[in-house]
């Protein structure tokens, strides 16, 4: 069926992620991670296959914020951080995604949100 094939596809992202996510450096992992919230948000809250070009913009500057981020390796969650480097429309926009994908990557993605969360 239609919810056992995507279930499928998650699952092999998810490995994928998982096999990656050791070798990779916080802000990487941390790209990886609102990727992956930005596309579960799309697909099953909008309902739409293709990510919108609003939030591929909204990723291009997720990473760009990441990429530039005082803390590097000692980064905390953005939540936590001091220093709110995201415009006002774009921290609405990521506590919007974040509120809504959070929860539902323990279903898609346990290991990695046990991270986020707690990394």
């Amino acid at each position: 069926s239609k919810f056992f094939r995507n279930l499928q596809l998650y699952f092999s992202v998810c490995q994928n992620l998982m096999c990656n996510f050791a070798l990779m450096n916080k802000i990487e992992r941390e790209k990886k991670t609102i990727t992956f919230m930005v596309k579960l948000y799309c697909r099953h809250k909008l309902k739409q296959k293709e990510m919108p070009e609003e939030y591929e913009e909204f990723l291009k500057y997720a990473h760009s914020r990441l990429d530039h981020c005082r803390f590097g390796e000692k980064k905390t969650s953005c939540k936590r951080c001091p220093i709110h480097c995201y415009g006002k429309l774009q921290r609405e926009k990521a506590r919007r995604i974040m509120r809504w994908s959070g929860p539902r990557m323990f279903f898609y993605a346990p290991i990695t949100a046990i991270k986020h969360l707690f990394g």
